[in-house]
């Protein structure tokens, strides 16, 4: 997939302004009133578009920086605005459903200078859904595409999100004669106030139903048992997360699909500690062991690797193992392994044990004991 950056033309470090500027000289270039019946400009302006869309929202464009198309939900998987890979977006969506990222406004109001299209009907989104998936170290080490089986809301076959009865369609609502808002005028000692509130009848709709669906019971949306591919991306970390477009809540008829926000957790490892990129592990020796060196297998994320201990190796001290830690998001590159030596001391020993290690005394006999500046 192209890179979003290169489809606005600007750089990774461009500022909001730079963004916009950018993107209304590609749409208006391959505007579909400029170049009628032209597929390819038709293509590249939904590109244009779909590529602000992520840039021009903070929050979209630092998970987009992160993780790239996966973390926006354009990474193969059905998400975004139309689902599927590639565009995601079509005429109507651009024209039509900005209204949530855009503050209730059509992009080409802020664009363009004019109104927006096509009389689009979205106005409201539905529910945003949360949920967390667990990972163990191969699956962050090499990432993995994911099924999860989620329950939402979707919009009712039978009556396509109206909430209607089949055969009958929704009526204007006559306490805010379609409008879906009221004003309440009130006098006060600073003059008239005005105060426009949703129509407490028809929720802001504008109509009402007066013959609801039997199967939504009117209210355009059932909860329903869902599967949904996640590309999880190499190197993530608990606490990261990423957005899907789309994948939420749906909505009655007007109303704008939810996102589904994924959160990731990491499995507990027996041994690992992590540290960003890096690994952390603790192994016990003998003393003799370090004393005299030794050659010791260590668990690592892909398995078991051989570690050469150096002779003399002090308790405390770590050796590290190049390139044995977890991937950078979006990168070639691996952290480390740090091995910590630890020695131990043991709490019993054989005759034979005892009868060694008093020889070994005895030839220690004479040196002085050292002392240093420390902190307990």
């Amino acid at each position: 997939m192209k890179d979003l950056y290169e489809i606005i033309g600007v750089s990774r470090e461009a500022s909001v302004d730079e963004i916009k500027k950018a993107y209304r000289k590609i749409a208006m270039k391959y505007h579909p009133d400029r170049n009628p019946g032209n597929s390819e400009a038709e293509k590249s302006f939904k590109e244009a578009a779909e590529a602000y869309a992520i840039l021009n929202d903070q929050n979209k464009r630092a998970q987009y920086d992160q993780f790239g198309h996966a973390g926006v939900g354009m990474g193969g998987q059905s998400a975004g605005f139309g689902g599927g890979g590639g565009i995601h977006m079509s005429m109507e969506d651009i024209f039509s459903q900005f209204g949530d990222i855009f503050g209730g406004r059509s992009p080409f109001d802020d664009i363009f200078g004019g109104g927006s299209r096509g009389g689009g009907t979205y106005s409201r989104k539905a529910k945003d859904l949360k949920i967390s998936l667990e990972l163990d170290p191969i699956e962050i080490l090499n990432g993995i595409e994911k099924t999860v089986n989620i329950k939402r809301f979707e919009t009712c076959k039978t009556c396509d999100g109206s909430g209607a009865r089949s055969g009958s369609a929704p009526s204007r609502c006559k306490h805010c004669g379609g409008s879906g808002q009221v004003r309440q005028i009130s006098r006060t000692f600073f003059g008239q106030s005005v105060v426009v509130t949703d129509c407490p009848i028809c929720h802001g709709e504008g109509e009402v139903i007066e013959s609801p669906c039997a199967d939504c019971a009117g209210k355009g949306i059932q909860r329903e048992k869902v599967s949904i591919k996640i590309n999880v991306p190499k190197g993530v970390a608990s606490g990261n997360y990423m957005t899907l477009e789309g994948q939420g809540n749906k909505g009655s008829k007007g109303v704008y699909p939810g996102d589904l926000v994924v959160f990731f957790e990491e499995k507990e490892h027996k041994y690992f500690v992590r540290d960003d990129q890096d690994i952390h592990i603790t192994v016990h020796l003998s003393y003799s062991d370090c004393a005299l060196g030794t050659t010791i297998e260590v668990p690592t994320i892909e398995g078991k690797a051989n570690l050469k201990v150096p002779s003399g190796i002090q308790s405390g001290q770590r050796l590290r193992m190049r390139g044995k830690g977890y991937p950078k998001l979006r990168s070639s590159s691996r952290g480390d392994q740090f091995v910590k030596i630890q020695i131990d001391t043991p709490k019993s020993l054989s005759n034979k044990e005892k009868e060694l290690l008093n020889e070994l005394s005895k030839l220690e006999e004479g040196k002085d004991t050292l002392f240093t500046k420390g902190i307990l």
